[in-house]
């Protein structure tokens, strides 16, 4: 039988031995076995964070949501924005209204100046003109605003270094024009020459196929008839806009008159009269060209035979093939004599203005036969 061996408890000296050897062991490994460097230093960092509290932790999370929907409002521009005036170009595209008045600009830095801007400008970013150049803007809607600050800025306002401004993302030339416009037909009375020339303009600039295009798009809002107005007056534009010094004062009639001159082979006459005088407003630019319209328009009435009875049409039933009832209270009628076929336009909205119109819808018509 073995012996047995006798424990005796070991000495203070021996158990602070042990301790320090088990200290040594353990500072490196964990409960099983050495600890990887990454859990070191995960230890290490959790170590020296302080945890959030719950009411930190919902306001950190409010705040990343609210940094999100900023980004998108930013990038869908609707967010207004401080743009420096000198960073902003005026003239990238080529504008609706042609002229402003020298009171309305007054009226408006007066009111700028009483109250601020009130509404803020439209623009859109441009590429900038060196490598490492800033970035430009090119103004949509908000012209004469642009235009007032400038002139406040000249005159020593430092509150009008920079203007209030949503900068929008158009996805075309074309979209630009359309916003701009836009803007101007809610706000500013434009002429019809003003309108036809900005189609004119748009066009040559590369932003539509066509002047019909382009006054279809730009004016897309408007009625058949103002759109056909629109394109007579862009017509007139083309042909006669470089020597008209006041075609914006032009009235639609006069106007309309012009362009049926135009449309008779009386254009070379017009530019000849034009070009060989200076009128010094409107009534005398229209007193020039006068008389070279009422030339073409009586090449286009018919010659009367002296003593040969007015022939009278006869009226229509209203039934039956070639009566035509619109909505908005006008008929149609069509039939023919011996002097060939007509069209009657009866109703209380039918007048020289809408038969203006409708004589140059056909006429631009038949031309295409």
């Amino acid at each position: 039988m073995a012996k047995r061996k006798r424990l005796e408890a070991p000495s203070a000296d021996a158990l602070k031995e042990i301790e320090e050897g088990f200290a040594r062991e353990t500072s490196a490994t964990g409960p099983l076995g050495p600890m990887p460097p990454i859990a070191q230093i995960a230890s290490e960092a959790a170590a020296g964070s302080s945890p959030l509290s719950s009411d930190e932790r919902l306001r950190a999370t409010r705040d990343s949501a609210d940094a999100a929907r900023f980004r998108r409002a930013l990038e869908a521009g609707l967010i207004v924005q401080e743009i420096r005036v000198i960073d902003i170009r005026a003239e990238a595209l080529s504008r609706d209204r042609m002229t402003v008045s020298r009171e309305e600009m007054e009226e408006l830095k007066t009111s700028i100046r009483a109250h601020g801007l009130r509404l803020p400008i439209e623009v859109f970013e441009e590429p900038p003109t060196s490598e490492n150049g800033p970035v430009g803007y090119a103004v949509i809607s908000g012209w004469r605003r642009l235009m007032a600050y400038r002139e406040l800025m000249s005159e020593g306002g430092d509150e009008f270094l920079t203007i209030k401004a949503l900068v929008r993302s158009p996805a075309s030339a074309a979209d630009a024009y359309v916003a701009m416009v836009e803007e101007n037909e809610i706000r500013s009375d434009l002429s019809h020459y003003e309108r036809g020339r900005v189609a004119v303009m748009a066009t040559s600039q590369g932003a539509f196929v066509s002047v019909e295009d382009a006054v279809n798009a730009l004016f897309h809002a408007g009625s058949k008839a103002k759109r056909s107005k629109i394109r007579a007056f862009a017509e007139l534009h083309e042909e006669l806009g470089d020597l008209l010094n006041f075609a914006p004062n032009l009235s639609e009639r006069q106007g309309l008159r012009l362009v049926g001159a135009i449309r008779s082979g009386m254009a070379p006459d017009l530019r000849r009269t034009l070009g060989a005088g200076v009128a010094q407003d409107a009534a005398s630019e229209w007193a020039m060209v006068e008389p070279v319209v009422l030339q073409a328009e009586s090449l286009d009435k018919p010659q009367k035979s002296p003593g040969r009875p007015r022939i009278k049409p006869p009226m229509r039933s209203e039934f039956g093939d070639g009566y035509y009832k619109l909505a908005n209270g006008i008929t149609m009628m069509r039939d023919s004599d011996t002097r060939g076929h007509y069209i009657r336009l009866e109703g209380h909205a039918v007048n020289i203005e809408l038969i203006d119109v409708v004589m140059l819808e056909i006429q631009r018509l038949l031309e295409r036969v």
